[in-house]
């Protein structure tokens, strides 16, 4: 939730009024769904209501504001849609992300905040603060995620000190994601002459883990992949099994980029059937 209230963290408490809140969940709603919306929301509400407590502010700002109708969404991009989107994702940060959101199966914002100090020669380590279920969550990269990485230059703060976080400018990683995925969306309705059909940045996790499946990687692989502590691993395993199985999400993250990269260079096309 740090993640999406950023754009917040420059405001005296008492400046960030219902407006300001209501507009920030829309944006989220935009860039990650309704069900991180309303979780931002409710994180919101919480925050100003101790802050209240604490004598910090005079109000909740977060009342009165809309709540979103969650709905489950099962939306899976198939392999014409994942083309569509990989060659329009242009070259600059957001699209980096986005590719690397589809070679990855990572969350948004363990990408968009992506720190070189996270990145390895060959995987990426997130430490227990910046993975969701606050467990270090290790991300094998595949050839094509390394070649983007590799591609990425390393920049200067204004200090003259070496900035950390691989995307973004100023203090925070990325955060232009409304507006980025309307120039993917633009681009892709030019070249195909047609829009897509209404996708999340979300969508692209799912549609990998599915696309995964399609592949044949066994369904406890692709919760690791994902960082899941639920589904298909039984409680005791969870406790008592702590095996990353590295190797055999290395297999999968590989298997799924050659995938993506037939897909991309138009040959040996296999198209994934759910």
């Amino acid at each position: 939730m740090l993640h999406h209230a950023k754009p917040l963290h420059g405001l005296q408490l008492s400046a960030i009024d219902r407006r300001a809140i209501a507009a920030r969940v829309c944006e989220v709603q935009a860039e990650s769904g309704t069900v991180t919306a309303n979780r931002f929301r409710s994180t919101m509400s919480g925050f100003f209501s101790w802050a209240m407590r604490q004598g910090l502010c005079e109000n909740n700002p977060v009342i009165g504001t809309n709540k979103y109708q969650e709905q489950s969404r099962d939306r899976v991009l198939d392999d014409a849609e994942l083309r569509a989107i990989w060659l329009s994702a242009g070259d600059d940060h957001y699209g980096a992300i986005t590719r690397l959101l589809l070679l990855t199966a990572c969350r948004a914002g363990e990408i968009a905040d992506l720190r070189w100090s996270e990145v390895g020669a060959d995987a990426i380590t997130l430490p227990p603060a910046r993975a969701k279920n606050n467990r270090q969550h290790v991300v094998a990269l595949s050839a094509p995620a390394k070649a983007i990485l590799a591609a990425q230059p390393r920049r200067a703060n204004d200090d003259g000190t070496m900035r950390d976080l691989v995307f973004g400018v100023g203090q925070g990683g990325f955060a232009g994601w409304s507006a980025a995925k309307k120039s993917i969306d633009a681009r892709i309705a030019t070249a195909s002459g047609q829009p897509l059909a209404p996708w999340r940045v979300h969508d692209l996790r799912r549609s990998a883990a599915t696309g995964m499946a399609v592949l044949g990687v066994e369904p406890f692989v692709i919760e690791c992949v994902l960082n899941h502590v639920t589904g298909v691993r039984s409680s005791i395993s969870k406790v008592y099994n702590r095996h990353g199985y590295e190797p055999q999400k290395r297999q999968a993250l590989d298997r799924w980029a050659a995938h993506l990269m037939d897909l991309v260079e138009g040959s040996n096309v296999i198209p994934l059937r759910a």
